[in-house]
């Protein structure tokens, strides 16, 4: 089975999907085939992999209401060894449409637990999240290994921290005991900027080693690679962005290591 790894924030605007593609991205550059699962209904993941709205016949609409499964709504992208479930403005609607069934946390696990494709043998899927703790997110969490937390390298961003910390406990004692934080990674951090420096330090004594020693830079080529639709690894591979995603794309890779191991 592919290893499942949530990446949730509550908080918008912290660098959820960008991290979701290019951290897929990286993964599958260093030979992993990865497969981004787009539960947004804004399905900003699927625009930034180049996905145009009218080619997502199957979404992970279908896979959360049962008409469809995992098989028939992976994509091929741009990028060799990547692939994407995507995502379309119906998931709108789903939690109102699924919320009366006795299973309604479980529908995103069921579609993962049940794929079969002998040509195609995932190593990681990466799910991302909608901005918000609702339904959508709460499959995601029930269907993960881990959870992988990006956090704006700004003082607002901790607020949000330990409203997000209770909800994977409640998580664990409700939907999946066996849910772990892999990690939690400081986006778009601005080396000119004191405060920025202080809010890493301060993430860094509070969580520990659950900290990332990667550090996503605030980087002008990471903010223009969703319009061309591609991840930036792809929009410029030299940029400090694309170095960085690669050195946390390494990172998590040694972390399961250590957690298989243990």
């Amino acid at each position: 089975m592919p290893r499942v790894i949530t990446i949730a924030n509550q908080k918008g605007g912290v660098g959820k999907t960008t991290t979701a593609i290019n951290l897929a991205t990286a993964l599958a550059a260093i030979g992993k085939n990865a497969l981004v699962v787009d539960l947004d209904p804004q399905g900003n993941a699927s625009t930034g992999l180049g996905i145009d709205r009218d080619d997502r016949n199957v979404s992970t609409y279908d896979l959360l209401t049962g008409e469809a499964r995992l098989a028939e709504a992976i994509m091929p992208t741009a990028v060799p060894r990547l692939y994407l479930a995507p995502s379309t403005l119906d998931l709108l609607g789903v939690e109102m449409e699924i919320s009366g069934q006795p299973d309604r946390a479980y529908k995103l696990k069921k579609a993962i637990a049940d794929y079969r494709n002998p040509e195609l043998e995932l190593d990681y899927i990466l799910i991302d999240c909608p901005p918000s703790l609702n339904l959508l997110t709460l499959n995601s969490l029930a269907a993960a290994d881990s959870i992988l937390v990006p956090l704006q390298c700004e003082f607002f961003a901790l607020e949000g921290l330990s409203q997000l910390l209770q909800t994977v406990d409640q998580v664990r004692e409700n939907l999946n005991p066996d849910l772990h934080i892999h990690g939690v990674v400081m986006t778009m951090f601005d080396k000119r900027n004191n405060l920025a420096s202080q809010v890493v330090e301060d993430v860094r004594e509070f969580l520990g080693e659950k900290v990332y020693d990667t550090v996503i830079p605030r980087n002008v080529r990471i903010s223009e690679a969703p319009s061309y639709g591609k991840p930036v690894l792809l929009y410029d591979l030299q940029c400090p962005g694309s170095q960085a995603y690669l050195e946390l794309a390494a990172e998590v890779i040694k972390r399961e290591k250590k957690l298989m191991a243990a």
